[in-house]
């Protein structure tokens, strides 16, 4: 293995960190940085070109040198000795990061520093966990590991080199008097690990001294290759022209009211911002998040863009959505007009727009001309630990939950993030655990100075409240605590209007103080009436109203809690009704290739008029995957009784585009089972309350009840009285109701506070006051997760979090499920299978349901799986490394653990004990 003398490598480094400060580091970040620093802007690049040329300080250490004795030999002969047995005893006490940092500490402080660890810990934390106070004393208690008069001499050479060559020397006095805050700390740091890893990489800066000029950054910056930042021009003066521009509307049609108003706000609002839009279905949110996109990026820099989503599958559908939009903007201000794309989650292999973009063999992983400037995936930054370092990027909520995570490499989390505009869609579906995440990591985006855009249909207003505070707490500081002189006082509440506001549709805009400014505009015009009706529990009742009623023809959808309720109901409606009634199902237990079939077919078949051939008669039972992100239009809806925002999502779905209908269904009708209704209060079946919480329930059937055979509810005018009455904290329902109610909201009280309790044991800590370093930031977090691991911090633990690879086993040996493309290739167990079979394997993950997942049986799942199939062979495949397979027969079956499973491609897995 080849080697560069450290005076190379950090030269290098330095070198690469001016390129990214010019060239691919957003306005916005820099901007941020260079706000904390006397001189500007010019200071900030000097700073970064110093820090980033001072990084690996600590490997001119006794510690580090003592891995290499035949280098060490060579130093010994200058004079540069240390006691090997020593040492070697003791060097786990200092890794190059933490040495480095005291090293630099103590050289700044002979410089006249009084605190210099601001700055030091840029070093200290450039191998992704800053040290502890713990770390530095362990090291600082162990002088022989750092220096003698010999190396101590070495290391001020080195660092007074540095300093010259990259201009600095004439502006530390003045840093020292600037203390820099979290944010500039964490975004600093990561950005050197950024020009340290490009500098390291042997492809880009060779391992070799013939060419030690101006030519080695040149090639080596070209090799890489990376995208200039995105300058976005001046959009178009009226918003009618900005969205013709932007997005395929109809002919003749305008921008919605909710769509103007946000484009207004975008440009009017205090930045840095957020912005809350709640608007019913349907009514262009994700439009409006897009121009608003635009309008933020070029009053504030940022470069990009960073699209959350709930699932995977919304995730996919909103990666097309952007896309198309990328290919609408105009040419970039500067530079190639290149714009790196990025689909953020798990399996973003497996869709093939991404995997088409992905797949090239060029450097920028160029696949697509955007009128000029090229649309792709750039192979670097596609690499690990990097998810958020591409311009545009679309992912699940996790990725941004991540960044309220304290585990490894956060730094570079927060640096992509920093320059981007964030937009939080779906933003009801987020639990009182992931909301814990969802609220710190607002805090630091607002830290960062990044404006937010959070949509929703049906957003409680207290959740409204909670949000802008959080981002609030981070653009702004804590709020002043009280003091003895304010007794008697009362307590000045920014956000009782932001909480009380219950107009609809609604605008909410954060305001240079502390709340926000709530702008009502009028809907689109699209309203429905829908008659609400209460459903025995009953299968057979079930399939007598769908006979009834589909006896004209029409399609229905029937939304059940859990996915075992799903295949109890599609199995009993099939036996009862026949053939003329075709059932499907659609739920999240189908392989990744099959899921997303699943989700093309409904969006081809029950999409907007024109998508597909529409069936005369259908019925599809599915589970809260039918609730969001998929443009799909029944003609009757039955549903369990759920939590009433997503009621009313599912509600969405029901006469949600201008069709001809039959006779029987042209009046919108809506079934409410789930529950036993003859009870007082009603009782939900055991399967809902053991996904949502008893007195959530309860409070949507209460505020439902109203309609159930009375009154219609009207969308989008009962959209916010529902949703506010289910969560707000006034009695509802019936008085005989209330005693069972009040039971199970104190329970759930309880509930909730140990959810936060438990989110708080991982989540990072807030935003500091400026100028602590950010020494133990990440103690106690889950250190070198990867986003698997990380997935079961962020989300509640009784989530499904163990996936396996199906595949099926005849008597020659295992092969791809023959049902899908490329089925029945054979699949070797004892060798790495050969490009294209690892992505063919990897498109067939599965994830197995919380009964085979809880606590008590996982360990024996595991087990059984790897004693069936022994995979050992595939751990060096990017791919394939870390999975298990699950093995059936031919018809589909398996046991495993105890657990009886069977799997269809028309039904999903099927499990039983």
């Amino acid at each position: 293995m080849g080697w560069l003398p450290l005076w190379r490598h950090l030269a290098d480094t330095a070198d690469v960190a001016g390129r990214l400060w010019d060239h691919w580091l957003s306005p916005a970040v820099r901007r941020r940085i260079a706000d904390e620093l006397p001189g500007g802007d010019p200071d900030a690049r000097t700073l970064a070109v110093w820090l980033a040329g001072v990084h690996d300080i600590g490997k001119a250490t006794p510690a580090f040198a003592c891995q290499a004795p035949h280098l060490a030999e060579q130093m010994r002969h200058q004079g540069l000795r240390y006691d090997p047995e020593l040492i070697r005893a003791d060097r786990r006490y200092a890794p190059h990061a933490t040495a480095g940092h005291i090293v630099l500490a103590d050289w700044l402080q002979e410089q006249g520093w009084t605190d210099p660890h601001p700055y030091a810990i840029v070093v200290g934390g450039h191998h992704g966990i800053p040290p502890t106070d713990e770390n530095l004393r362990a090291v600082q208690f162990r002088p022989h590991l750092l220096s003698d008069r010999a190396w101590r001499q070495v290391q001020q050479e080195l660092l007074t080199w540095m300093t010259d060559r990259a201009g600095a020397t004439e502006r530390l006095t003045a840093w020292s008097d600037a203390p820099l805050s979290q944010p500039v700390q964490a975004a600093l740091t990561g950005l050197v690990i950024v020009a340290d890893w490009i500098a390291s990489n042997e492809d880009f800066f060779p391992y070799t001294l013939d060419d030690v000029g101006t030519d080695r950054l040149t090639v080596g910056w070209e090799t890489l290759g990376l995208p200039t930042p995105w300058l976005p021009v001046a959009p178009p003066a009226s918003v009618d022209d900005l969205f013709g521009a932007r997005f395929e509307l109809p002919a003749g049609a305008v921008p919605r009211p909710v769509q103007r108003t946000v484009a207004d706000q975008a440009t009017t609002m205090p930045t840095p911002g957020m912005l809350i839009v709640e608007a019913a279905m349907g009514e262009g949110k994700t439009e409006a998040a897009l121009a608003a996109v635009e309008i933020l990026a070029r009053r504030t820099g940022a470069a990009g863009c960073y699209l959350a989503l709930p699932t995977r599958a919304t995730s996919d559908a909103m990666f097309g959505r952007m896309l198309s939009w990328l290919l609408r903007l105009p040419d970039a201000q500067v530079g190639r007009g290149e714009r790196d794309v990025r689909l953020a989650h798990g399996k973003a292999a497996l869709n093939p727009e991404y995997d088409q973009l992905r797949t090239t063999t060029l450097p920028t992983g160029i696949a697509q001309d955007a009128g000029g400037a090229d649309i792709g995936v750039h192979a670097w930054l596609a690499g690990p630990k990097r998810t958020l370092l591409s311009s545009f990027v679309v992912g699940t909520i996790d990725q941004l939950l991540f960044a309220a995570l304290r585990g490894r490499h956060l730094v570079l989390r927060h640096l992509g993030l920093a320059g981007k505009v964030v937009v939080i869609d779906e933003a009801h579906a987020y639990d009182v655990y992931m909301s814990r995440f969802l609220d710190r990591a607002l805090e630091w985006l607002a830290a960062y100075g990044v404006p937010v855009v959070v949509l929703s249909a049906t957003l409680p207003a207290q959740r409204r409240a909670d949000l802008m505070a959080a981002y609030d707490r981070g653009r702004l500081g804590p709020p002043p605590r009280p003091t003895w002189r304010d007794r008697g006082k009362p307590v000045v509440d920014h956000y009782a209007a932001v909480r009380s506001d219950l107009r609809y549709p609604l605008v909410t805009a954060s305001v240079a103080e502390r709340g926000g400014t709530a702008i009502s505009c009028a809907d689109s015009g699209r309203s429905i009436e829908v008659q609400v009706r209460p459903l025995d529990d009953d299968l057979p009742t079930l399939a007598g109203l769908l006979r009834d009623q589909l006896s004209a023809g029409g399609c229905a959808l029937v939304v059940r809690n859990t996915v075992a309720r799903v295949h109890d109901t599609a199995a009993a409606l099939r036996a009862a009704l026949g053939p003329d009634f075709p059932v499907s199902v659609a739920h999240s237990r189908f392989m990744a290739v099959d899921r997303a079939a699943k989700d093309r077919w409904l969006r081809d078949t029950f999409g907007p008029p024109g998508t597909g051939s529409r069936p005369h008669r259908h019925i599809v039972v599915a589970s809260q995957v039918a609730e969001q992100s998929l443009d799909i239009d029944f003609d009757l809806l039955v549903t369990d009784l759920a939590p009433v925002d997503l009621v009313l999502q599912r509600i969405g779905r029901l006469h949600r585009h201008p069709r001809p209908r039959p006779n029987r269904l042209t009046t919108p009708r809506c079934w409410i089972t789930g529950a036993d209704w003859t009870c007082e209060p009603p009782q939900p079946v055991s399967g809902s309350r053991r996904v949502y919480h008893p007195a959530t329930l309860l409070r949507s059937a209460a505020v439902l009840l109203p309609h159930l055979d009375g009154a219609p509810l009207r969308l989008p005018a009962d959209i916010p009285t529902l949703t506010q009455d289910a969560y707000g904290e006034a009695a509802v329902g019936p008085q005989s109701w209330q005693p069972t109610m009040v039971e199970a909201e104190a329970k759930q009280r309880d509930d909730v506070a140990a959810k936060e309790l438990q989110a708080d044991g991982y989540r990072l800590a807030e935003v500091a006051e400026h100028g602590v370093p950010l020494i133990g930031w990440l103690t106690g977090g889950v250190g070198k997760a990867d986003d698997h691991t990380a997935l079961g911090h962020v989300r509640d633990s009784d989530s499904e979090s163990l996936e396996v690879l199906l595949l099926v086993r005849t008597a020659d040996g295992l092969v791809i499920p023959p049902w899908i493309d490329g089925g029945g290739t054979p699949v070797p167990t004892g060798s790495v299978p050969h490009w294209p079979l690892p992505r063919q394997i990897a498109r067939c993950t599965l994830p197995l349901p919380l009964a085979m997942t809880h606590a008590d049986v996982i360990d024996g799942v595991i087990a059984d799986l790897e004693r069936r199939v022994d995979v050992a062979a595939w751990q060096s495949n990017q791919w394939l490394a870390g999975e298990r397979v699950l093995d059936l027969d031919t018809d589909g079956r398996a046991t495993v653990a105890g657990f009886d499973l069977h799997y269809s491609p028309t039904d999903g897995l099927q499990v039983a004990r």
